[in-house]
């Protein structure tokens, strides 16, 4: 029957599947021990992380200390994060005019990070209240370029349905978050990210880009097998199956 020959082929498929492995925490540990990892990659990663991140006064004093070269020049550090706090701040003509300084052909090269700076500032217009302003600006500025592009007319739209309604309160959520904190964060990490670009500079802290690896990694093998995770808050942790059931229990060691 159709039913049997089921059972039949969901039995061959598990056939097929290989025993899962558990691997002790001792011997887990020990692994881990067995993988050199040299100083000299860790104060990279360190200066990595300071150097993007903007911590200009602890990678300087970090380079000193650990006789690490910078990757970029440190003013250039303290330039990204004035730029990146009169983003935050909703200063967009002052970040626009100090990235002018910097390197003016990161926005001449760059049509896409000019139109969100452009859509940040009509956004600031309307946070304040200055509607006229914001219909002017939004005609001659962003206008044509929506004509350009299907995606700056569409952000366009969206922001300018922010003139629609009366109140905070009765904005949609995915228009009302063009008017959260979180929206200035956005610009300013676009911002952040071409800037590195234009100082050949990865755009993103290597540490970060570890741990996806990391969490992908871990994704695979708990497919195969029980094994201690990272727990990034708590250290590792233990994996396993219970005895008789389909469901996996965590155990702190």
């Amino acid at each position: 029957s159709v039913q049997h020959v089921s059972y039949i082929t969901v039995a061959q498929t598990l056939k097929l599947q290989p025993p899962r492995t558990t691997i002790r925490k001792e011997e887990w540990e020990q692994r881990l021990r067995e993988v050199q990892v040299s100083k000299d990659d860790l104060n990279r990663l360190i200066m990595d992380y300071l150097v993007i991140e903007g911590y200009k006064s602890a990678a300087e004093e970090f380079s000193g200390e650990a006789n690490v070269p910078p990757p970029v020049d440190f003013e250039s550090i303290e330039s990204r994060m004035v730029i990146r706090e009169a983003l935050q701040r909703g200063d967009i003509e002052e970040a626009i005019a100090r990235m002018n300084d910097l390197n003016p052909e990161i926005l001449d090269t760059n049509p896409a990070l000019y139109f969100h700076l452009q859509q940040q500032k009509l956004i600031e217009f309307i946070r304040q209240g200055r509607i006229m302003e914001a219909l002017q600006f939004a005609q001659d500025e962003l206008a044509p370029r929506g004509e350009e592009s299907p995606e700056f007319l569409a952000e366009l739209e969206r922001t300018m349905a922010l003139l629609a309604f009366d109140s905070s309160s009765s904005v949609p959520p995915a228009i009302s978050e063009l008017l959260s904190p979180a929206q200035r964060l956005k610009t300013a990490g676009e911002v952040n990210a071409a800037i590195l670009e234009s100082l050949s500079q990865g755009k993103e802290v290597k540490l970060v880009q570890l741990l996806k690896l990391l969490c992908w990694g871990e994704g695979m093998l708990a497919e195969r097998a029980d094994f201690p995770k990272v727990d990034l808050e708590e250290g590792l942790t233990w994996t396993g199956r219970k005895e008789g059931t389909a469901d996996d229990s965590r155990m702190r060691e």
